[in-house]
């Protein structure tokens, strides 16, 4: 259960509504999701993170598949489960598939047991990969 209410677009307040228009605007949906309804109580918060989030997922040397499965890894490292649901239906929107999806799992997965190996451990790092 959310430790906020969700804002119906009738309780927002101009601020936040002009936010939720754009984004209706630049995803060409009328759909807002839960995470934007909950983070509505703060428009200035609000205006911020929808700024970044757009600027950041915006087609660049990336291309929008790839940007939403690494963001789908990082949601499964921090353990967001709305994050991972949410990416994972925008990657699925792109494009990846079923054998796409079950591979970034497996990565995920290897690259955090690695990490705990390695931090255990306390490898020293290679000097081969320290930048020059």
């Amino acid at each position: 259960m959310s430790t906020m209410v969700l804002l119906d677009d009738d309780q927002l307040s101009p601020e936040a509504a002009a936010v939720f228009a754009d984004i209706r605007a630049v995803r060409g949906t009328d759909f807002v999701n839960n995470f934007w309804r909950a983070l509505a109580h703060d428009p200035v918060a609000l205006k911020r993170t929808w700024e970044s989030i757009k600027q950041v997922m915006a087609p660049g040397a990336l291309d929008p598949l790839t940007k939403e499965m690494i963001y789908v890894a990082v949601s499964i490292a921090n353990s967001c489960e709305y994050c991972i649901r949410s990416h994972s239906a925008a990657a699925r929107a792109k494009g990846m598939t079923d054998a796409q999806f079950m591979e970034l799992v497996a990565v995920v997965g290897m690259a955090s047991e690695t990490n705990r190996l390695a931090t255990g451990l306390q490898v020293p790092v290679d000097e081969a990969f320290r930048a020059p």
